[in-house]
């Protein structure tokens, strides 16, 4: 029996990397899943096949049950056609993965706006397009696993603007879904992940949040092996983890993390309105003391 017997799963990107690896997983603990992935380069650009075909494959010679589907999730119709794939096929859709994803990398002051719309459509817009048709479903069903994926990248890599500012939106969407579909039995939580992949071989060493992950062909059965998020997703797409909502989790290596939401840490309080020469003289002393920068994972 596995943990997931009887659900159906859609996994966005998951015809390489971590997206391949929870694919894969799902299945093998039960899940019929809808390997989706688009096909495309790192940036973004069309490759002539999807490589979702393979991973289907690996599932089916395991013994697991899986369908694939080249759908753009960044757009609106290509988000209701995955879930529709699923109910389609499966007659009902349990588990919704988004790990679909580019890079276009480049400091903020040379960065182009189709290099920022880009980045920004594929990974927020593209968990938009696919939460609001499965959480409709699942809002009528009285339950679902939605899981979404966030970035250690949100809390200040450099030369990634674009990627960061959509990875932390992603967690802002993540709260607020979570907090909205409760009632109705679904989850919502955030993986912030760590492996070796294609999209991590395309950034500088030094750049790399955490230091360097080793490149991606020589990741399999060490600590950067993309294998090692799948287990907490794979929880967390369960029964066992109904209590688990609005959560950022990382999943690093053979670390699993839970990170706190942002909290205030110190409060000047004042007897009435501040002026800009009192709140300078208070910030130092208050405020102002043990400031640290931006941290990266």
């Amino acid at each position: 029996m596995g943990i997931l017997d009887g659900k159906v799963a859609v996994v966005t990107g998951s015809g390489r990397g971590i997206g391949r690896a929870i694919a894969k997983a799902m299945a093998a603990h039960g899940a019929a899943v809808i390997v989706n992935d688009l096909g495309v380069t790192v940036d973004g650009k069309k490759e002539p096949a999807t490589p979702a075909d393979e991973v289907v494959a690996e599932i089916k010679k395991s013994g697991g049950i899986a369908v694939p589907n080249a759908l753009d999730i960044a757009t609106v119709s290509g988000g209701q056609g995955v879930v529709d794939h699923a109910i389609r096929e499966f007659g009902k859709l349990d588990i919704l993965v988004n790990v679909a994803g580019i890079l276009r990398d480049r400091m903020i002051f040379n960065m182009a706006e189709e290099e920022w719309d880009e980045v920004i459509r594929v990974h927020l817009k593209g968990h938009y397009c696919t939460i609001r048709p499965a959480s409709a479903h699942m809002r009528e069903r009285k339950a679902g696993r939605i899981i979404n994926f966030s970035s250690g990248a949100a809390l200040g890599a450099p030369g990634q603007p674009n990627y960061a500012a959509a990875k932390a939106a992603i967690l802002g969407l993540t709260y607020s879904s979570a907090v909205a579909l409760a009632k109705y039995n679904i989850t919502v939580n955030a993986i912030m992940p760590g492996a070796a992949t294609r999209m991590t071989d395309s950034i500088p060493e030094g750049r790399m949040p955490g230091g360097n992950f080793g490149q991606s062909t020589t990741a399999t059965n060490s600590p950067m092996d993309p294998s090692n998020v799948a287990p907490v997703v794979v929880f967390l797409a369960s029964d066992e983890a109904q209590y688990v909502n609005g959560q950022a989790i990382g999943a690093m290596g053979y670390r699993v993390t839970r990170y706190s939401h942002i909290v205030p840490e110190v409060v000047l309080m004042g007897d009435g309105p501040w002026t800009v020469e009192r709140l300078a003289k208070s910030f130092k002393s208050s405020l102002g003391t043990g400031l640290k920068p931006p941290r990266m994972l």
